[in-house]
């Protein structure tokens, strides 16, 4: 998937964000960065990352073609492979309620 292509399809799940869910989007986001990931990640030159949240990252899986979450530990390479096939407002949400969870059980 070429960079442009990719800015289309972050330019959707922006569209459809709102309130709490675009200021949680607008302080995760990065410029897309090609990541390394070792099962399945060498065939496209790796995927694009498109957001950083502590040791999570969600990037657009070309394979499957939609995006997904996954941990790193050593930056640039990520960690697990996931065939999720999700929109990227979906995985915001995902992940926003996930931290909610964890903050209100604290």
């Amino acid at each position: 998937m070429s960079l442009a292509e990719l800015k289309a399809w972050i330019l959707r799940g922006e569209s459809k964000l709102e309130d709490e869910l675009l200021n949680f989007w607008n302080l995760i986001k990065i410029k897309p960065q090609k990541w390394q990931e070792q099962e399945y990640g060498a065939e496209g030159g790796g995927f694009w990352v498109v957001a950083i949240f502590g040791t999570e990252v969600i990037y657009y899986n070309d394979i499957e073609e939609g995006f997904n979450i996954s941990e790193y530990e050593v930056y640039g390479h990520i960690k697990e492979y996931s065939c999720d096939q999700s929109e990227l407002d979906w995985v915001i949400i995902s992940l926003y309620e996930r931290i909610k969870k964890r903050s209100n059980s604290n």
